[in-house]
């Protein structure tokens, strides 16, 4: 199984509980991304939000930066706002990176989250499915097509136009990212592309219904079930011990989701909540690194088998110097329980 982390590029605090600068952040967060390289971690994955407090709105930038700085780590986005960008440019950029990188980089492909990239580039929410879906279809042409026809709604038509640079990889691994919706499950397994789902809340077994809709998509279609590979993003953070691993990322994990919840309408985070996410069945990846690696393994036999975990740390708060020792354990205890090394 592969095992991997997934970051917003937050802007942080350091030691004194003070807000760094956007370069430091940036400046660090590479660090992270060198060292999840060192330790073994198979992915590392760039969000893409165009928020203050996010520094991804550019993933690809910051994609590009770490693949001159690493060897053999995957690179992704995590996800691309596929709606709010144009696949033709997406594509380029994604392809150039696999040439940077020689033949690391990936894409996972969604809707996204938020919404804050739709009023900036002009699009409408009413059109939110219809753009993906249409977007989709011109990427996946473009990935198997140097030269493109084709026409749509939302984008100008294109005549026996090609395409350029083609990634270094015969064929730019997609994925696509999904929260709760088992239309885009059907739609991920009809199209036979890999999927990653995010579960951030809740007992990860509840999702094993979709993912069996999606297998049973893909099968239908005709693709095969070593086709049909399922990854999971979850909210993690990996201590020596359980007790840190709680008490280190609750703060901050807290405070940003209350200040996400009046957005959107959601009550205060409170202990309790965070306490039911940590136990056997809930979805959160904290805790000690065999009690992680015990549930990564206890997801995947409840969600019919799993082949890439990735965790989303850097949105609680914590210090540089937490996370890198986090990515340390996960890359040298984590990962070996989960693989028997």
């Amino acid at each position: 199984m592969e095992i991997g982390i997934d970051s917003f590029a937050a802007v942080l605090k350091n030691n004194q509980g003070e807000t760094i600068s956007s370069e430091q952040s940036i400046k660090e967060l590479l660090e992270r991304i060198q060292k999840a390289d060192e330790v073994g971690l198979d992915v590392f994955g760039i969000g893409e939000h165009h928020r203050k407090e996010f520094l991804d709105s550019a993933p690809t930038m910051i994609l590009a930066a770490a693949a001159a700085r690493t060897k053999r780590i995957k690179l992704t986005s995590a996800v691309t706002v596929l709606s709010a960008i144009d696949p033709v440019r997406a594509f380029q950029n994604f392809a150039t990176l696999d040439l940077i990188s020689q033949g690391r980089a990936e894409m996972v492909v969604g809707r996204g989250s938020f919404t804050d990239a739709f009023p900036l580039f002009g699009l409408k929410l009413e059109d939110y499915d219809e753009l993906f879906t249409e977007k989709l279809d011109l990427l996946l042409k473009i990935r198997e097509n140097e030269v493109i026809n084709w026409k749509g709604r939302f984008r100008p038509a294109l005549y026996n136009q090609a395409i350029y640079p083609r990634p270094l990889q015969e064929k730019l691994p997609i994925w696509i990212g999904v929260g709760g919706t088992p239309q885009s499950f059907v739609r991920a397994g009809m199209l036979g592309l890999p999927l990653m789902v995010a579960i951030i809340g809740g007992e990860t077994h509840r999702f094993r219904p979709l993912i069996d809709l999606y297998r049973n998509a893909g099968l239908k279609a005709g693709h095969s079930l070593d086709q049909l590979q399922v990854g999971l993003h979850s909210l993690g953070y990996v201590a020596e011990t359980t007790e840190d691993a709680h008490e280190e990322f609750y703060p901050g994990y807290a405070e940003m989701f209350t200040n996400i919840g009046k957005e959107r309408g959601w009550p205060p985070v409170r202990r309790e909540h965070f306490d039911s996410q940590t136990t056997k069945l809930g979805a959160f990846l904290i805790g000690n690194p065999e009690e992680v690696a015990e549930k990564i393994l206890r997801h995947s036999e409840a969600l019919g088998g799993i082949t890439r975990v990735t965790f989303q740390m850097d949105n609680a708060g914590l210090t540089h110097e937490k996370l890198m020792k986090a990515i340390e354990l996960i890359g040298t205890k984590v990962s070996p329980i989960v693989n028997g090394k």
